[in-house]
């Protein structure tokens, strides 16, 4: 379907951007000569004109870059191209199809114009070489594969994709970002020293090995 919206979109863009291109030459080129002959210029009016050159070139400029399908821009450059071969065949004949009679908006419309000074094979080249583009054939980005897809056909275990950028896991990630601040202070529920037991304070001295009897003990203290 999107090769059959691109492919009308070259019908409708080829002949509206031969007009738009006839509408802004013409009127340059007529509103310059009249600045040479009165020997002044007012450059309000080269507005219209520029206006007509300006819509053609984004219509081209959308045409060509859309990676929508290459038909559109195939249509338009061959449309845009054929005139102007034509004059390698029969130039005269095709001077003579091309209408001469016509206006838009009360302004003349020289549509022989871009043909005979080669706009329009110029244009038409453009578009088709926009038609090489690799990306105008692919449909569109491809579906993520699912887990199904993941697991080989033959029951081989899938390749590691382990990178540097998983680590650390998800589980120690959320473990240290979910555990709680501390100073470093000590429990207060906790008793970080031993108790004293009666009066005897727990720092004396160690007990001697091979001691003598308990009255001996109490002559040296």
């Amino acid at each position: 379907m999107r090769h059959l919206w691109s492919f009308l979109t070259g019908l409708v863009v080829a002949p509206i951007t031969w007009v738009l291109i006839t509408l802004g030459q013409d009127g340059s080129g007529r509103t310059v000569d009249r600045w040479v002959e009165i020997g002044t210029y007012s450059t309000p009016n080269l507005i219209e004109p520029a206006v007509y050159l300006g819509v053609a070139g984004i219509l081209l400029g959308l045409l060509g870059t859309l990676r929508i399908s290459p038909l559109g821009p195939l249509t338009a450059g061959l449309l845009l191209v054929t005139p102007y071969v034509g004059m390698f065949i029969a130039p005269f004949t095709v001077i003579d199809k091309i209408p001469k009679d016509w206006k838009v908006l009360g302004d003349p419309l020289p549509l022989h114009r871009p043909v005979q000074n080669g706009t329009l094979f110029l244009i038409g080249l453009l578009l088709l070489m926009a038609t090489f583009s690799v990306q105008r054939w692919r449909s569109g980005p491809a579906a993520p594969a699912t887990g199904a897809e993941l697991t080989p056909a033959d029951g081989t275990p899938p390749e590691n994709a382990f990178t540097l950028s998983d680590w650390p896991p998800s589980g120690a990630r959320n473990e240290q970002e979910t555990a709680p601040l501390t100073l470093g202070y000590p429990d207060p529920n906790t008793d970080p020293l031993p108790r004293r037991t009666g009066t005897e304070s727990p720092w004396t001295a160690p007990p001697r090995y091979g001691a003598g009897p308990t009255s001996e003990t109490t002559e040296n203290r």
